[in-house]
């Protein structure tokens, strides 16, 4: 008997977008993140040293928020992905709400045991 899975997936690329601030138009996705920085995977390699104006885009209700950042390029490589790029920004400056994103996530991908051991 095969087993079913009860709780759906999320594929979080589809929720954690990011975006040039300027242009609007779609940078990647994000493939990690930390307090002071993060790893964007792009179709295209970015140029290390540069400073870009992000915007992530959370999806939420009723509305959609924005948390614009500025971060510099670190490094980048191409992915184990044809067709991608993995780059590693240093935030400049990160807005609580970024860092209070941080902690959100932190708290759902969590495996903490709320029950006392017996």
């Amino acid at each position: 008997m095969p087993n079913q899975r009860h709780i759906s997936r999320l594929q979080l690329p589809s929720y954690l977008k990011v975006y040039n601030r300027n242009t609007d138009k779609p940078m990647g996705f994000i493939g990690n993140v930390s307090l002071d920085g993060m790893m964007l995977i792009s179709e295209l390699p970015l140029l290390v040293g540069a400073r870009f104006e992000m915007r992530l885009k959370i999806p939420g209700h009723p509305a959609q928020r924005f948390i614009d950042i500025t971060a510099t390029c670190q490094w980048c490589r191409e992915d184990v992905t044809p067709g991608s790029f993995d780059s590693g920004f240093a935030l400049v400056a990160p807005p609580a709400e970024y860092v209070e994103m941080i902690c959100a996530l932190r708290r759902y991908f969590s495996f903490r045991h709320t029950a006392t051991s017996v």
